[in-house]
């Protein structure tokens, strides 16, 4: 039985794939059920001191529109005239009209000064391999996104975050087009990456 188990998972860990939303069927709906299941999965991330930083905001159907003007809006405000370009600012506020669900993702300081903010972040980042774990294997397309602009004051206000929070990314979900070809992964060798101290067994 354990041993199952560990090729069940270790299967989903190496089949999972970052899809874009481009490759995501925008009319097959991502029903709120299957949401919240892939969202408690989510909720298990390990986290010091039980702070539970993580928290997603939610866009489906016209959310979607919201969220695609805002960013837009916080694009055209915030970008220096010599940084900004119209063919990012179209690709931005198209993505999310792509998906079925996009999530907006943020750590929220809970822990106060004991616990240093990096754990923070990556009890956060835990919860969102968790979610895209489970999104993959429920065979759904998903993509993390971090534009720089979830980091302005200006989109932080917009969601209604404080200023010790922070927005890790946009998280975007869609049933995969018809006919989409999942895509083969490439990874060097673990045994490049590895220093052994002591002997193996």
């Amino acid at each position: 039985m354990e041993s199952q188990a560990l090729e069940a998972i270790s299967q989903i860990i190496r089949s999972r794939r970052s899809i874009k939303p481009f490759d995501m069927d925008s009319s097959r709906k991502v029903e709120r059920a299957l949401l919240l299941t892939l969202l408690e999965n989510a909720n298990w991330a390990p986290t010091h001191g039980l702070t539970e930083p993580w928290r997603f905001a939610i866009f489906q159907g016209e959310g979607r529109m919201e969220l695609s003007e805002t960013m837009q809006r916080i694009y055209r405000e915030t970008t220096p005239a010599n940084e900004f370009r119209e063919d990012k600012m179209k690709k931005m506020s198209e993505n999310p009209l792509l998906a079925s669900a996009v999530l907006v993702i943020w750590m929220e300081r809970c822990g106060g000064e004991k616990i240093p903010q990096i754990e923070e972040i990556e009890a956060t980042a835990c919860a969102v391999q968790n979610l895209h774990l489970s999104a993959s294997a429920a065979g759904l397309a998903a993509y993390w996104s971090t534009p720089p602009l979830l980091g302005t004051r200006a989109f932080g206000d917009w969601l209604g975050i404080r200023e010790q929070d922070l927005c890790l990314g946009l998280f975007y979900m869609g049933w995969p087009k018809p006919g989409f070809v999942w895509p083969k992964g490439i990874r060097q060798p673990i045994e490049a990456k590895l220093t052994w101290h002591g002997e193996a067994t």
